[in-house]
Formats: structure tokens, C-alpha cells, sequence
């Protein structure tokens, strides 16, 4: 059993960054590929970027590619996202989440484990 904790949310103005931290305890996190997904208020949860178990491979959502980047360190057990140029539709709960399938899918059906979130608004 993973538990995921997401850290580093707040209030930004527009254009302004923040990075996410999910740490993972209970089990081998390099043994999951990870995923950043967030949901709006009324608004289904998407896929935001998600990393494969190693680091070498990445998917980002159009509405996000060339601002945000996925990242991790095995050794830390933490994955990271470092969202730049943040505009004010970017404002959700921001969820991390573990698939043991080694898919890098972006199907949030797919991943076995999620955090509690954390909270990401932008203002205008």
C-alpha cells in the first residue's frame, strides 16, 4: 500500500510559479510511474503530466505543455511538478497519483493509488 502526500499549493498571481511535491512512503516508488492530475470545481479530473517509473519518459496535456515539467528522484522517493507561466484556468486541486502497471497511462481509471490533494489557485 503507497500513501501520497502533496505539498507546495497556494494562491499565485497570474504568471507567477509554484512546484508540487508528492512524497511516497509504503512501498518501492520506483516501481510506479506517476501522475499529476487536477480538477476544477464542476469540472472532471484530467491528466495534467505523468513520468514513468525511471524518469525517462514523459506526457504532458496540451493546455499545460511548455509551461509545466514532471519530474522525480527515486532516492527521494518524491514526485515533482514545477508549474510556470500559471494563468488562472490552471486553478484546481492538484493530485498525485501511482500506477503499478508501468503504462504510463493517462487514464486516471488506470492508477492505483492517489494523494489527498492540494490546492493551486491563480489569480488574475
Amino acid at each position: 500500500q503507497v500513501q501520497l502526500v502533496e505539498s507546495g499549493g497556494g494562491l499565485v498571481q497570474a504568471g507567477g510559479s509554484l512546484r508540487l511535491s508528492c512524497a511516497a512512503s509504503g512501498g518501492t516508488f520506483s516501481r510506479y510511474d506517476m501522475g499529476w492530475f487536477r480538477q476544477a470545481p464542476g469540472k472532471e479530473r484530467e491528466i495534467v503530466a505523468c513520468i514513468n517509473w525511471s524518469g525517462s519518459s514523459t506526457y504532458y496535456a496540451d493546455s499545460v505543455k511548455g509551461r509545466f515539467t514532471i519530474s522525480r528522484d527515486n532516492a527521494e522517493n518524491t514526485v515533482y511538478l514545477r508549474m510556470n507561466s500559471l494563468k488562472p484556468e490552471d486553478t484546481a486541486v492538484y493530485y498525485c497519483a501511482a500506477d503499478r502497471a508501468f503504462s504510463l497511462t493517462v487514464k486516471r481509471g488506470d492508477y492505483d493509488y492517489w494523494g489527498q490533494g492540494t490546492q493551486v489557485t491563480v489569480s488574475s
